[in-house]
Parts: C-alpha cells; structure tokens; sequence
C-alpha cells in the first residue's frame, strides 16, 4: 500500500515538472521574450535604417542593401538585404564599377528610408 501511493507521488511530482518545464517562458532563441524586451525590440524594428554594404562570394563581389537595427546584444542585426549589384572580383575596371556601385546604393538607401519615414 505505501509503495503504490509512493509510485503515485512520483508519478504527480513529474506530470508538475513537465507542465512547469512546458508552460515555463524562456528568453532563448525562438522563445517568448519578456515584455520589457519585446517593446525594446518592436521599437528597434520600427527604427531600423537601410545602409549600403558589400561583400565577396566566391569571386563575385556584391554590392548590397541591408535594412538592419540594433539587436538584444546590441550587434547589429541584419533584417533583410537585397543584392543591389554584382561583378567578378577580378575584373580590371574593378575600382570604377565598385565605385558606381556603392554611389548607386547610399542613393537607394537614402530613398528606402525616405519612403519608410514617410509611411
């Protein structure tokens, strides 16, 4: 009799474990954050700039748009970008194009933000 309502305890005491583990809110990855942050976030995300960037990928520079804000951790956090540009790295004309490139893609930024400032 006492080893049936013993096994019975245990059995309870792990069914409330599992339901605190389940229903518990945790800040990692993925998970629910605290509200504090969650309004910290959306205000983040609300501010978030579009910034001109570049990159190289298997000998293809990229010439990049990317719409970022400031994370939890406070490292900048990519939302979106866009590819605005590409040429071979190698390319002998190289300076002028990459010049051009990355004029042309502070203008689209600047006009990104404009429109997003203006909705």
């Amino acid at each position: 009799m006492v080893g049936i309502l013993a096994a019975a305890l245990l059995l309870l005491l792990l069914a409330g474990i599992v339901v605190w583990a389940v229903s518990a809110q945790q800040p990692a990855a993925g998970r629910l954050l605290p509200a504090r942050e969650r309004v910290w976030r959306e205000r983040a995300v609300a501010a978030a700039r579009w910034s001109a960037a570049h990159d190289e990928v298997d000998g293809v520079t990229r010439v990049l748009l990317r719409r970022s804000c400031p994370g939890l951790a406070g490292h900048p956090e990519v939302l979106e970008e866009r590819v605005f540009d590409t040429f071979p790295a190698r390319d002998p004309m190289w300076e002028a194009r990459f010049t051009e490139a990355m004029a042309g893609a502070r203008f689209r930024c600047s006009y990104l933000n404009t429109e997003e400032e203006q909705a």
